[in-house]
């Protein structure tokens, strides 16, 4: 679903939430339509359930010294950035 920017003005404003609550289309607008993305549903939430866990587990996997190493070279290009 595509996310839909709200308006500044409190009318407006206002009058989308209610739209939005209740369903209905506001006078002029075209209703957003869900497009299919194509994907397999089951592939996608195993790839999701992945992603959760990835990366609790590297970190269960690297050792102290590996993760303080890590963390070093992180915290410098950090610093870096800022610097720029």
């Amino acid at each position: 679903m595509q996310k839909r920017k709200l308006p500044r003005d409190p009318n407006s404003l206002a009058a989308q939430i209610v739209a939005m609550s209740t369903g209905q289309p506001l006078p002029g607008n075209k209703p957003v339509e869900e497009t299919d993305s194509g994907k397999n549903p089951a592939a996608v939430a195993l790839g999701r359930l992945g992603g959760l866990k990835g990366g609790k587990a590297r970190a269960a996997a690297l050792s102290k010294k590996k993760r303080a190493e890590i963390a070093k070279i992180a915290a410098a290009a950090r610093w870096k950035k800022s610097e720029d």
